[in-house]
């Protein structure tokens, strides 16, 4: 096939969207497809062509684009629809694949409505909801306006979590499955688990608690202060970003790794004892994975994507979102009981050994070809709605906290 991944984020900057992109084109190259990435340009304005890039295989287009304000290295595609049109006329892809759409997203996907190009759109970023938390409640309704109308017109829509599923068929948008996310296995293991990176974080024997992912607002990184003097552990943030400064004025007694790649990563979580995500805006949440791949059992709030991620009571514990007394009980119930800790670190390394990424992959191409092809998308077990509930900590356990 010939395929146009139209990304909202690249390189180099990571992110959950790059990351998944990068897999996916691992898998498409080891498959002889065609592929072509449209994503913002690196460069100022006035140079924005750059020179000639190829990643895994695929041509990468970019397209002028400008700072954020506030977040430098988040880039903003600029331009209009004509733009990008010209760009897929040339290229005369058998399908489109937005990667979580929102600005250039828009221009693509009229683009290849346009021109009688079919699409998947990834729902990946819940864009609306971080309105409010950078202060700007009023533009919620707004980016609610242009999610509907790009998914309303795609020809599919895929998300990763039931979360996302009922949120957007709340919204009524048609056409929606799902696709998750892959894992590495092999990356991510217990067997990377390090006793001198954990001597020299932790010199006086602490147990771990870590966290991975960027340092901004969304991520309510902040609420890592309910475990302040949580006793005998040592807190780890792993990530950069522009709250980095203030988080570690507000969390003085943390460890700041910065960001971290590759086997230096998995050797890092591998060595937590617990991982916790506080963010309520996870339409997924792919760190959570990577910690269970690890061995790590989870403690994340019962919102979005860990609602399908956690089990409670065997692979970690959810909580519910503001709860941030809730959040410590179930982390000191971890920390206080090693057995118990070690049969949820068991259990969440087994329920994600079969999310590889071939295995993702793979069932995105098939998305590709089913759009291809004009088949209505097929309802499964997973597509019917249903709505996950948090917990409470003692109702599987029988442990009051």
């Amino acid at each position: 096939m010939r395929i146009a991944i139209v990304a909202e984020s690249f390189l180099p900057l990571m992110n959950g969207v790059t990351h998944s992109i990068l897999r996916v084109l691992e898998h498409l190259e080891d498959q002889g497809h065609d592929v072509l990435v449209i994503a913002p340009s690196t460069y100022a304005v006035s140079e924005f062509v750059g020179p000639a890039e190829v990643v895994h295989g695929a041509t990468v287009h970019r397209v002028p684009a400008v700072p954020l304000a506030g977040y430098t290295n988040v880039r903003v595609a600029m331009g209009g629809v004509y733009r990008v049109k010209r760009i897929l006329a040339d290229y005369a892809p058998d399908v489109v694949h937005l990667a979580s759409p929102f600005i250039l997203g828009w221009r693509a996907v009229q683009a290849a409505h346009q021109l009688g190009i079919p699409t998947v759109a990834i729902y990946q970023t819940e864009v609306p909801s971080y309105a409010a938390r950078y202060g700007v409640p009023f533009l919620e309704n707004w980016a609610w306006n242009r999610v509907e109308n790009i998914h309303l017109l795609a020809t599919r829509t895929l998300v990763p979590s039931t979360f996302a599923l009922n949120q957007l068929r709340g919204r009524g948008i048609p056409r929606v499955g799902m696709w998750r996310r892959g894992v590495d296995t092999a990356r991510f293991s217990p067997e990377k688990r390090d006793a001198g990176w954990r001597a020299t974080v932790a010199p006086g024997g602490e147990r771990i608690i870590g966290y991975v992912g960027r340092l901004a607002i969304e991520k309510q990184v902040e609420d890592l202060a309910a475990l302040a003097n949580v006793p005998n552990t040592k807190l780890v943030i792993v990530g950069d970003g522009p709250q980095k400064s203030a988080l570690q004025e507000a969390l003085p007694g943390a460890v700041f790794t910065g960001f971290l790649g590759g086997e230096e990563l998995a050797k890092t979580v591998a060595s937590f004892d617990l991982f916790v995500h506080p963010g309520e805006f996870e339409t997924f949440c792919q760190t959570i994975q990577e910690a269970m791949a690890s061995g790590v059992p989870v403690v994340a709030t019962g919102r979005g994507g860990p609602l399908d991620l956690v089990e409670n009571s065997r692979t970690g514990w959810l909580y519910q979102p503001g709860d941030l007394a809730g959040f410590r009980a179930r982390v000191m119930d971890l920390m206080g009981d090693d057995a118990k800790r070690r049969a949820f670190a068991t259990t969440a390394h087994a329920s994600v050994q079969a999310r590889t990424w071939p295995v993702l992959s793979a069932e995105l191409v098939r998305q590709y070809q089913s759009v291809i092809a004009g088949e209505p998308l097929a309802e499964t077990v997973e597509t019917k709605s249903r709505r996950p509930v948090v917990e409470s900590a003692q109702t599987k356990s029988g442990a009051s906290l």
